[in-house]
């Protein structure tokens, strides 16, 4: 908790308080994995971190300890559904926290978008959870202090999913993920090749846009 503050935590808190849960938005940027670790202690909200299993059957059993031993549970995509479904069924208020800039595996199943003046494909999966659900959204930005000190600052994205357009979310999200990218890029995970795939000339291209990031 002293290496990973959070400056404004009230922002999401006031949703528990009102028996919300929320969407968390966020990247492979600074240390995510300290943000993984102390979800369910920074919040009221029982935190949720939803991701994909390691490919190494040895290493995996060891990472999912590691982020799940101060009691953040962590979902993957096969059962993600079901453990939304039931917390919502019996009203108890998560904060689920998607990193949602990994390159998508189906570029079918993306949105395509300019980021930094490239044709990307974005998981939109995070928008889906909100719109299905009516969750808040909230992005949270890293900022390196020094080394092993970080802090963590939230900015609602929408507080009324249902009510906007589709996609409107995921350009506020991306948006402001390129601007923190842009303004310290040597913080996010580069290795993750977001420029490795094309997009299908049945995808259509939606453009940057400069839409508002105050809250619907």
């Amino acid at each position: 908790m002293k290496r990973y503050h959070v400056t404004n935590r009230e922002l999401v808190n006031r949703y528990y308080e009102q028996g919300r849960s929320v969407v968390l938005m966020s990247a492979h940027y600074n240390n995510w994995e300290y943000m993984v670790t102390s979800l369910n202690m920074q919040l009221f909200h029982h935190g949720i971190g939803i991701g994909k299993a390691l490919s190494n059957r040895w290493l995996e059993p060891w990472v999912f300890r590691r982020r799940t031993r101060f009691g953040t549970e962590v979902v993957y995509a096969d059962t993600v559904r079901q453990v939304v479904d039931f917390y919502d069924k019996h009203r108890v208020p998560c904060a689920l926290m998607m990193l949602s800039d990994q390159c998508p595996s189906d570029v079918h199943k993306s949105y395509w978008t300019t980021f930094f003046h490239q044709e990307t494909p974005f998981l939109y999966g995070a928008e889906n959870f909100a719109r299905r659900y009516n969750y808040p959204v909230i992005y949270y930005r890293v900022d390196k202090v020094r080394r092993g000190r970080y802090t963590v600052t939230f900015h609602l994205l929408c507080d009324d999913p249902q009510s906007v357009p589709q996609y409107t979310i995921e350009e506020r999200y991306i948006r402001l993920l390129e601007s923190d990218i842009a303004a310290k890029p040597e913080y996010w995970l580069w290795s993750h090749r977001r420029w490795k795939r094309q997009r299908p000339d049945t995808m259509p291209l939606h453009p940057a846009t400069t839409l508002s990031n105050n809250p619907a």
